[in-house]
């Protein structure tokens, strides 16, 4: 016991005297990237949601401070993030029994995004993400848009940021 507190006790002191050690839980990896842009995202949907392009970029931003060491910029960047809102819609899901309406209502968002790695060219990627939140059929979008718009962001922002980071 005492031999294993001792080995314990000479690596902490290695690795303290060392450096810093940093741990990621999330696998991302930004390379030698020091610097990050997020380009406002327009809303180019054919239904506006009023505060979805906002969110969108804050979300997105929110994402990169909390999960990386990247300082926001809002010029020619490392890494940079721009795109458009190209989907918002609502559809029914599943029609009840003895019933014309549907079961479940879902909104789906889509967003296309190109992500830009000045020093990793080949990271770069152009694409689509899109996610969806289901409600009670039948009731109105209202009741239930901001809580859905913010759990679909939430999704896509691991899906965005893992395509860009993730290396696993």
């Amino acid at each position: 016991m005492k031999k294993s507190l001792s080995l314990f006790v000479f690596w902490a002191i290695i690795f303290v005297s060392c450096g810093r050690v940093t741990f990621n839980m999330s696998g991302a990896t930004v390379g030698n990237a020091k610097t990050c842009q997020v380009s406002f995202f327009e809303n180019r949907a054919e239904i506006v949601y009023a505060s979805l392009s906002a969110n969108f970029t804050d979300a997105l931003k929110d994402k990169i401070q909390s999960s990386t060491s990247l300082r926001l910029i809002n010029s020619s960047a490392d890494v940079m993030f721009e795109g458009e809102i190209t989907g918002y819609n609502v559809q029914p899901q599943g029609v009840t029994a003895n019933s014309t309406s549907a079961a479940r209502d879902r909104l789906t968002i889509t967003v296309k995004v190109k992500f830009t790695n000045e020093l990793e060219p080949d990271k770069n990627y152009d694409k689509s993400f899109s996610r969806f939140g289901e409600y009670p059929g039948g009731e109105p979008l209202s009741s239930h848009e901001s809580r859905l718009v913010e759990e679909i962001l939430a999704e896509m922002m691991e899906d965005i940021f893992n395509d860009a980071f993730a290396s696993w």
